[in-house]
């Protein structure tokens, strides 16, 4: 159970890391480049691990991953991630740990309230509710009062984490059981 704490902890850090990395980069496709970024796709990944975490193990040992993911993020943004002579980079690293820390701990929260309903009532509203909180907070603390279009980024960013928390419903399922038998 240690090793998978772990790793759940070390995966949950480098996705946090991917994703502060990539939130830096607009989609120049088809006109999105004012809409999303690349890092709304791999951000929601981080509540799939929290939320399995969560069903297989319970409330405590979700928390522990996310506290441990917490301190593996923000110590992976700290030495690949910001240039500290840049504020937005940094505003980005401040936005993404509060936006983080807040939206996990209350993914639990709301995954172990639900966790008796359907199995996909609990992941799928604890991730959609977690992921409207972290996008408002990520990127209100990380772009307001710049010139970045950051509420059209943001709507862009929710958007996908929604269809990506759909998605994510798939892998849950099937690794629920795998990790309960673990």
């Amino acid at each position: 159970m240690n090793r998978l704490y772990l790793l759940l902890s070390f995966i949950m850090g480098a996705i946090v890391l991917l994703s502060n990395y990539l939130v830096q980069f607009p989609i120049r496709y088809y006109g999105l480049e004012n809409i999303l970024t690349y890092g709304a796709f791999s951000y929601p990944i981080a509540f799939l691990i929290t939320d399995l975490a969560n069903r297989s193990y319970g409330k405590l040992a979700a928390r522990k991953i996310v506290y441990l993911g917490f301190a593996i993020g923000i110590i992976f943004t700290a030495f690949f991630s910001i240039n500290f002579s840049d504020f937005i980079s940094i505003r980005i690293a401040v936005g993404s740990g509060t936006a983080f820390i807040v939206a996990q701990l209350l993914d639990v929260q709301i995954f172990d309230t639900l966790r008796k309903k359907r199995w996909f009532i609990a992941p799928l509203t604890s991730s959609l509710v977690g992921s409207t909180i972290d996008t408002l907070l990520f990127f209100s603390i990380a772009f307001y009062g710049t010139t970045i279009s950051w509420i059209t980024l943001s709507l862009g960013d929710l958007t996908v984490k929604i269809i990506v928390a759909l998605i994510m419903l798939i892998p849950f399922r099937i690794l629920s059981t795998t990790f309960k038998a673990a």
